[in-house]
């Protein structure tokens, strides 16, 4: 059992993964996310609302547009991130969510929020492309 507070190396899972570097990885993620959105903020806030013409109010609500989805983009990350570190805490981090087999460590380094092994994750791209 490792200390409280850090995570704990899941059950028979990715052997040879550094969890702690995982983890180092993850708030990272959160730290770049975060300083994104103040960045977005203070443009925001900064920016003039008086254009020279329409097609200068067009462009920058455009811009303001794409903003905002990639911030809505962002937090949904942050919620995923939230939850692989809730999974490194109780120790089911890197367990494949369908089938409960450990998740390749390469996968993990790759994507570290992901919830689901390559061949799960197939299935499901293969199921959803079925019912487009």
């Amino acid at each position: 059992m490792s200390a409280p507070g850090r995570p704990r190396e899941p059950r028979g899972t990715a052997p040879g993964l550094d969890y702690a570097q995982v983890e180092r990885t993850l708030r990272a993620m959160l730290g770049e996310i975060d300083a994104k959105g103040r960045a977005t903020v203070a443009e925001e806030t900064a920016a003039e609302d008086r254009f020279a013409d329409v097609v200068d109010l067009a462009q920058a609500e455009s811009n303001r547009s794409m903003a905002l989805r990639l911030r809505d983009r962002e937090f949904r990350m942050v919620r995923k991130i939230h939850q692989a570190l809730k999974r490194l805490e109780d120790g089911t981090y890197g367990i494949c969510e369908d089938c409960g087999e450990p998740i390749a460590p390469a996968r993990l380094l790759a994507r570290p929020v992901t919830t689901l092994c390559a061949d799960c994750k197939a299935e499901r791209e293969a199921d959803e492309a079925l019912r487009s």
